[in-house]
């Protein structure tokens, strides 16, 4: 059974740094792939980056240039790198995967599988 958990949100100021992982059981394979997303409240679920089965990686454009995405194979985690923080990057961040589909996808309604969620706070 495919299972994500998620660990490293947090409240910073504006202009600081956080790093979240995604801890994957269930499979080891990284020929799938796994993507972060957010909501913020009253908002949709977006995504916000994503690492391909064949190791792209793509980051939507309000966050590309702060935010790096990250696997390691051998810990079987992913990560968010988020630095410069700003008040609206506030969401629940969630990891996900497509298992055991290649190709990312923008539709969080494609991901059979998600994490429980970790709040990310920053302040102005």
């Amino acid at each position: 059974q495919v299972q994500l958990v998620e660990s490293g949100g947090g409240s910073v100021q504006a202009g600081g740094s956080l790093r979240l992982s995604c801890a994957i059981s269930g499979y080891t394979d990284s020929r799938y792939c796994t993507a972060w997303f957010r909501q913020a409240p009253g908002k949709e679920r977006e995504r916000v980056a994503y690492i391909d089965g064949y190791g792209r990686s793509a980051y939507i454009e309000s966050v590309d240039g702060r935010f790096t995405v990250s696997r390691d194979a051998a810990k079987n985690t992913l990560s968010l790198q988020m630095n410069s923080l700003k008040a609206e990057d506030s969401a629940m961040y969630y990891c996900a995967s497509r298992f055991p589909n290649s190709r990312c996808v923008e539709d969080a309604t494609n991901y059979k599988y998600w994490g429980q969620g970790t709040q990310v706070t920053v302040s102005s």
